[in-house]
């Protein structure tokens, strides 16, 4: 297990749905970026009658307040386990969407202690594989808005520069913008390479954000996973329109745990 970093009085904002019997299986939901545990809680409603869902709001999103530091991924996690450690202990599962993947990828990996399985879903925490032609464009995106955070005052000017060249997140991310940039630069395959238990990647054919070759490149290195992907669906409807379908192959991989 990994030290664990000073951030056990981090609070969160927390919602809970489900059974309470203390036989079923806990679901904790790690939200995207840019959201709260608002967006997981039509998914965890689908499993309700099965499992008791805690749905939590990451520090810095929806009612958690921010971080004390600009945190990666590793402090998250030990944020979430400082946190587990003080819940009732039943049978666990992690529910990671998009970054909240990337935490659970971390938590599975630093406390395997706390978790029974992980379920990824469009999870990110790897690099994307682009064409030579991509990688030119990005490098030349990053590099200009380096030199502008270093040239110019924070205004117009160089808000316009993040509207040009920064993605969606990073003109929207705010307060959060360094935490952004530690986190999209992380490559966490030599952590996904410790994750020991019953992990279920579940990815859109058609997602364009982190797409199936993500998933594809974390199940070869996660010995104990299985891959879905689900036709028709991306990043956003898969845990949109498409939650259905989604919630049905999380039912099933947790009722093979139940077995």
């Amino acid at each position: 297990m990994e030290p664990e970093r000073a951030v056990t009085q981090t609070h969160f904002a927390i919602r809970n749905v489900g059974l309470e019997r203390p036989d079923a299986p806990n679901l904790v939901w790690g939200h995207g970026w840019g959201q709260s545990g608002e967006a997981m809680l039509p998914l965890a409603n689908s499993l309700a009658g099965f499992a008791y869902s805690t749905v939590i709001d990451f520090p810095g999103f929806g009612s958690s307040p921010m971080p004390p530091a600009d945190w990666g991924t590793a402090e998250y996690a030990d944020a979430v386990a400082a946190w587990l450690r003080e819940q009732p202990r039943r049978t666990r599962f992690w529910v990671g969407y998009s970054f909240g993947g990337r935490v659970g990828i971390q938590l599975a990996s630093r406390h395997p202690e706390l978790v029974d399985g992980l379920i990824l879903v469009a999870s990110a925490g790897l690099p994307r594989k682009r064409s030579f032609p991509g990688h030119v464009r990005l490098s030349i995106k990053r590099s200009t808005l380096k030199v502008a955070r270093r040239l110019l005052p924070e205004g117009p000017a160089l808000e316009r520069l993040r509207s040009r060249f920064g993605s969606a997140d990073y003109r929207s991310a705010g307060r959060l913008r360094p935490i952004l940039n530690k986190v999209v630069s992380e490559n966490l395959d030599e952590v996904a390479a410790k994750v020991e238990c019953r992990t279920l990647l579940v990815y859109g054919e058609r997602d364009t954000e982190t797409p199936v070759e993500i998933g594809r490149r974390l199940h070869a290195l996660i010995k104990n996973s299985q891959l879905i992907v689900l036709p028709g669906l991306d990043h956003n409807s898969i845990v949109g329109e498409g939650r259905h379908l989604t919630a049905r192959h999380i039912l099933t991989f947790l009722k093979g745990e139940a077995q």
